[in-house]
């Protein structure tokens, strides 16, 4: 009997007899490590002899790429930063097109321009009987706004600005004119005539700059001759006129 059942021993595989008792070894090939590999920690069996050796604790790698997960939403916008410098300025473009011409605007205001002219005559002749004798005058040509005054012969300035004015008047044979254009209390232009055999047209003219309330007049100066003017009523020999050129507004 007992050689039949060392024979049924030799012929069974290992795994066939765990109930006999005998220790298990994995099954380690001499060319490649068992398979399964061993755990860490573990004890396998060395290929060049039958001693058991511990197997070092390897620390587990996880592959990163495999846990990444799905792209999330975007998060909400942050608040802008402030502003920076301002940089230098930059070089000068190229020249636009020509725009289109623009619509016709409205009408502007009338201008409003301001008048002063007067012109005045005398047909009587004229004796001085005074060393200093204004010219009165009885015939008016132009007189806007009334402002020449016949009886005194003076014209009142309202509106202040550059004035031309004129003198004309004709001589008395053998006497002589000396007559005088006035600004309030002050000569600022002769008229003068010797004696002489014949009468003859003088005239005298400037421009004057007047203001407000100034007064223009003719006056005539006495010296020792007999000063006289020319004059008849048919014809109109003696005339004295002015007007505004220039608004003291617009100088």
């Amino acid at each position: 009997m007992a050689a039949p059942a060392l024979l049924l021993l030799l012929v069974l595989p290992a795994g066939a007899w765990p109930g006999l008792g005998l220790p298990r070894r994995p099954c380690v090939h001499c060319c490649r490590p068992a398979w399964p590999p061993a755990a860490p920690g573990s004890f396998a069996h060395r290929s060049d002899g039958d001693e058991w050796v511990r197997l070092p604790r390897v620390r587990p790698t996880i592959d990163i790429s495999i846990l990444k997960g799905e792209k999330g939403e975007a998060g909400v916008r942050g608040r802008s930063g402030r502003s920076g410098k301002e940089g230098p300025p930059g070089s000068r473009g190229l020249q636009g097109r020509k725009g289109q011409k623009g619509q016709v605007g409205p009408p502007g205001a009338p201008c409003q321009r301001a008048y002063a002219a007067f012109s005045v005559g005398r047909r009587e002749g004229l004796h001085s009987s005074d060393a200093l004798q204004a010219v009165p005058f009885d015939t008016e040509l132009v007189n806007l706004d009334g402002a020449f005054d016949l009886a005194s012969g003076r014209f009142l300035c309202t509106v202040p600005g550059v004035y031309f004015l004129s003198l004309n008047v004709h001589t008395w044979n053998y006497k002589e004119t000396y007559l005088h254009i006035m600004c309030n209390r002050q000569a600022t232009a002769v008229l003068y005539a010797q004696p002489s055999e014949r009468s003859v047209m003088q005239t005298q003219s400037l421009l004057l700059l007047l203001a407000t309330g100034d007064t223009v007049w003719v006056r005539m100066f006495q010296r020792d001759r007999d000063n006289a003017i020319y004059g008849e009523h048919g014809d109109l020999y003696i005339t004295f006129s002015g007007h505004l050129v220039k608004p003291d507004a617009e100088l």
